[in-house]
């Protein structure tokens, strides 16, 4: 199986579980996601099978919309509720200051990694030298929030939309929101809506594909690879330049067959399919040229 599937993780669930399942549904080996989600958390997952876990990478970068909640006058040493708590304060705040205080939370930023995390500092993940009881310096990464909405708001406790760049932590977002107030914070809850083009309303959980799994359907539910490129024109070749193709080469407006513009203006990138109609990868048109040059193959299982 070559394509996406888009989970509704569960909570308990860790992302690499959710890996394992599918491979047991599935009956397949080449799988990945694009992101991990911390076990509590619920939510969008890409899954990638076959030829697609080539898109993994460029999936983890989508922008991502998150709904949080974020409970103010405590703080913890996970920065989410899972955590020890640390500390505890009365929340002596109107909603018009938290509301003022979180509009400042937008635009580009930096963050220091939480030290229960997966990001890797001397060859050890955080979250192992946490469990240890060790602490170590992190260095900030620049992240970008987009937009910060109020969604709901019974204080201690605030609702959140969060639209925010790859590699934003929502649990350090809330202990910063937190700290600016004076009173603390940590995340109560957390479900990723959005990952690029896959909403949470496409998502299903483990056990409903296991459902089509055992109803032979899961061809169904699969998303072919260059819907992820959907913004982008695409270009079918002439039977005579396939063999371009098949080995990665570049090739030229001569070898096209049929060709449709991207959504986006300006775009340079297409999806390239040969003449049978097979989607093989993405290549970069080079206008001065007259020339397109892979960008990303993705190729197809043809036995």
């Amino acid at each position: 199986m070559n394509g996406i599937i888009i989970i509704n993780k569960e909570r308990g669930f860790t992302s690499f579980d959710v890996v394992a399942k599918l491979r047991g549904i599935c009956h397949q080996k080449k799988i990945g996601h694009t992101g991990t989600l911390d076990p509590d958390a619920t939510g969008v997952l890409p899954v990638c099978l076959g030829s697609a876990t080539g898109v993994c990478d460029l999936l983890a970068d989508k922008t991502k919309e998150y709904e949080a909640t974020l409970l103010l006058g405590i703080t913890t040493d996970t920065q989410d509720i899972t955590g020890n708590v640390l500390t505890e304060t009365d929340v002596n705040l109107s909603e018009a200051d938290v509301i003022s205080c979180i509009q400042n939370f937008t635009g580009d930023m930096e963050q220091i990694p939480p030290m229960y995390s997966a990001v890797k500092v001397g060859g050890k993940r955080l979250y192992e030298l946490a469990r240890r009881g060790e602490t170590v310096e992190r260095k900030p990464r620049p992240v970008t929030v987009y937009s910060i909405d109020v969604l709901k708001m019974y204080l201690p406790r605030v609702t959140m939309r969060v639209t925010c760049s790859k590699g934003t932590y929502i649990r350090t977002l809330c202990h910063d929101i937190g700290q600016s107030l004076g009173c603390g914070g940590t995340m109560e809850s957390l479900v990723r809506r959005r990952v690029g083009g896959f909403d949470i309303s496409d998502a299903l959980t483990l056990a409903a594909v296991q459902e089509l799994a055992d109803a032979g359907r899961l061809n169904d539910i699969l998303i072919p690879v260059e819907e992820v490129f959907a913004q982008y024109g695409s270009i079918r070749l002439r039977p005579d330049s396939d063999k371009l193709l098949y080995n990665g080469n570049p090739f030229r407006g001569r070898d096209i067959l049929e060709k449709t513009e991207a959504v986006e203006t300006g775009a340079d990138r297409y999806r390239v399919f040969d003449s049978c109609g097979t989607f093989w990868g993405v290549y970069c048109s080079e206008n001065e040229r007259g020339l397109y040059r892979p960008f990303k193959m993705f190729i197809p299982d043809r036995t």
